[in-house]
């Protein structure tokens, strides 16, 4: 510890523990209230976040807290099963998380295609900002995306009418939106490590409260422990229900792929410690039981946060530590404060943080490894907005596993006719799966009547059933035009299992 202290450690974890603070203390109330919950949700997250996850987690410089990737899935949650549903599901999920980083299946939440995880940050930002612009003029978001992104001109006529939401509350908003954005592109390089939100929410909330504007402002409880809803024997029962384990299994695998994905973004950052992947999974489980135990937000390691962190100069996890000591200071102290902040403005950081969410430049990126890539972000991104979160996912994931079959089904076949009439071979080179029986049938349908074809199979890997099936009708068949296969059936069959040997 003498050591800690002489090389310098403590104070720069110090000052990376405050510009994280800064950074974090926005983002969770905003979070909470894009999840349908309320601001002490997401603060209660964001302190276990810091104080429990930063002391087990396997990634030291990583930020764990509310993350806007899981706001859409809680929203949904609990418009559809109530406030009493999110402590048992994220309990539960907490708990697949622990299991998972103890059997050493860390780096397995890692199989995860880049184009799908990058198309469902694309979707989920898409998302926040369909939703966010209601809020930000004092609304009420609706149910799905494509509902929210209908209902925006009524809820702007609603506005300007005085029938529902506020004008005043949309200059809120835009206002938080345009200090952010200002401050990005102008804020001088000695106070890079200030973060725009903080800015915005202190500029726009002394504007709000000396000019008294009549707009919603944050509800935060004066007792931070009176937000905490420690789940009933029925609620748990409730987790025999299908959806609601299908909700736990979907929040334990999206919170892991985030994490484990930002942990490596994280560790390509600095040139400290590096991941453990497994330890840092049990420490987000172990995380996520609590807060399912408080009944708050479920949490994921967070990329915003941990970036600040690294940039900031933090040197070992006692950065991330002291932050979750920040905050549950500052919301048992200073809840008064926090009220002062209006809900437009939070709101106006989320459309913020959604659009940097959705960064198209991505199609450009992956489309150098493939155009099959990059459409596979695009569908991930439309199939979430159009559908929902797990929808949205799994097709990402089904045409991830198609365009793969594709490539490992690589064959070329080629007919070839000899100079003798009548006679012809039949080339198979590389894998002759179900997706290549199209070509081969094809190509078998051009063969002229009266033809011998010879089967070559010398440069084949592998046969399955479908290809076989297919060789054998049409050698059955062959008789009727005159035709004939010629196949060495041991030397084919020697490449149903992909193995080649000598006849």
């Amino acid at each position: 510890m003498s050591q800690y202290f002489k090389q310098g450690l403590f104070g720069r974890d110090l000052l990376g523990s405050i510009v994280v603070f800064l950074v974090a203390l926005p983002l969770c109330m905003g979070i909470a209230i894009a999840s349908g919950m309320p601001p002490a949700a997401g603060l209660i997250t964001g302190i276990v976040g810091g104080l429990v996850v930063g002391m087990f987690a396997g990634s030291p410089l990583q930020v764990s807290g509310p993350a806007a990737g899981l706001a859409v899935l809680v929203f949904e949650l609990v418009r559809e099963h109530g406030v009493i549903a999110l402590g048992p599901v994220v309990l539960l999920a907490g708990l697949i998380q622990i299991a998972a980083g103890l059997c050493r299946v860390g780096v397995w939440f890692r199989m995860c295609s880049p184009a799908v995880v990058a198309g469902m940050l694309s979707g989920i930002g898409v998302l926040i900002v369909a939703s966010q612009l209601h809020v930000l003029m004092d609304a009420l978001p609706k149910a799905r995306g494509l509902e929210n992104f209908a209902a925006l001109p009524g809820a702007l006529i609603d506005a300007v009418q005085g029938e529902a939401g506020s004008l005043t509350a949309l200059a809120v908003g835009v206002a938080t939106i345009a200090i952010m954005l200002g401050w990005e592109k102008l804020r001088p390089a000695k106070l890079r490590f200030v973060p725009g939100a903080l800015l915005a929410v202190i500029a726009v909330t002394a504007v709000v409260q000396f000019a008294g504007l009549s707009v919603k402002t944050v509800d935060v409880p004066s007792n931070l422990l009176s937000a905490v809803t420690l789940p009933s024997f029925g609620s748990l029962a409730g987790l025999l229900e299908p959806s609601l384990m299908i909700a736990a299994l979907t929040f334990a695998f999206i919170a892991s792929a985030e994490t484990l994905l930002s942990a490596a973004a994280v560790d390509r950052m600095h040139d400290g410690v590096r991941t453990n992947f497994d330890r840092e999974l049990t420490a987000q489980g172990i995380g996520n039981t609590i807060c399912g135990l408080f009944g708050a937000l479920p949490m994921t390691g967070v990329i915003v946060r941990s970036a600040a962190n690294v940039q900031a100069g933090s040197a070992t996890r006692m950065a991330t530590i002291m932050h979750g000591g920040w905050l549950l200071v500052f919301a048992s102290l200073l809840p008064w404060l926090m009220r002062m902040t209006p809900v437009a403005c939070l709101a106006g950081i989320l459309v913020f943080t959604g659009i940097k969410m959705v960064n198209f430049k991505q199609v450009k990126a992956l489309a150098q490894y493939g155009k099959g890539t990059a459409w596979i972000y695009v569908a991930t991104t439309v199939a979430i907005v159009a559908t929902d979160l797990l929808a949205g996912v799994l097709i990402g994931f089904a045409l991830s596993l198609f365009r793969l079959a594709l490539h490992s089904s690589r064959l070329k076949v080629g007919l070839d006719h000899h100079e003798e009439p009548g006679t012809a071979s039949l080339r198979l080179e590389g894998s002759a799966t179900f997706l290549r029986v199209p070509s081969v049938a094809r190509t078998l349908e051009r063969v002229p009547p009266n033809t011998r074809v010879q089967l070559e199979v010398d440069r084949l890997h592998h046969v399955d059933q479908a290809c076989l099936e297919l060789l054998r009708e049409w050698g059955r068949n062959a008789s009727a035009r005159g035709c004939e296969l010629v196949v060495d059936w041991q030397q084919l069959n020697q490449r149903v299992e992909g193995v080649r040997r000598a006849a």
